[in-house]
């Protein structure tokens, strides 16, 4: 067994798996998939089949945005929904605190705290997704629907 699949941030999110579908398993990746550019190159797939999960906080209030990896996050679509005139990225530091996850390994399931979780739906133009799982070189395949499921998000336009 790969010893990247007991890293602690790793185990974390096939243990969240594992709750909703135990034939889900967690891939560990020859190449690095920090990027969706990377993940893609590494998976042999579309960009946009690869689920950037991205904190960004209001209020000192942080949640999640699942985002196609061939689209960027609209914060303007994000403020009129959250009714906010501020928000903005976590940094490094703030991602690692709230998720557990350093950037480039960010899962959208198995964070240390309860996030909020906005799904891109254009995320659904795909049969097959890959997120991160705890490190960048670490992955799941998904469909849409039980990524919706898993993460209990809401499924809105959020991108640019």
């Amino acid at each position: 067994m790969n010893k990247l699949l007991n890293n602690e941030p790793v185990k974390r999110v096939q243990n969240a798996i594992n709750l909703f579908n135990k034939d889900i398993q967690v891939q560990v990746l020859k190449d690095t998939a920090k990027t969706a550019i990377d993940a893609s190159k590494s998976l042999n797939c579309e960009i946009g089949a690869i689920v950037k999960s991205l904190v960004l906080g209001k209020n000192d209030k942080f949640f999640m945005c699942l985002i196609s990896g061939d689209k960027r996050c609209s914060l303007n679509k994000l403020k009129k929904i959250f009714n906010v005139k501020d928000l903005s990225m976590a940094n490094a530091d703030k991602v690692k605190e709230v998720t557990g996850f350093t950037i480039g390994g960010v899962s959208p399931i198995g964070s240390l705290t309860n996030l909020e979780i906005l799904i891109d739906k254009n995320l659904e133009r795909f049969q097959n997704l890959y997120a991160a799982a705890g490190h960048p070189n670490a992955i799941f395949k998904i469909n849409f629907k039980e990524l919706k499921t898993m993460t209990s998000g809401k499924i809105m336009d959020i991108t640019e």
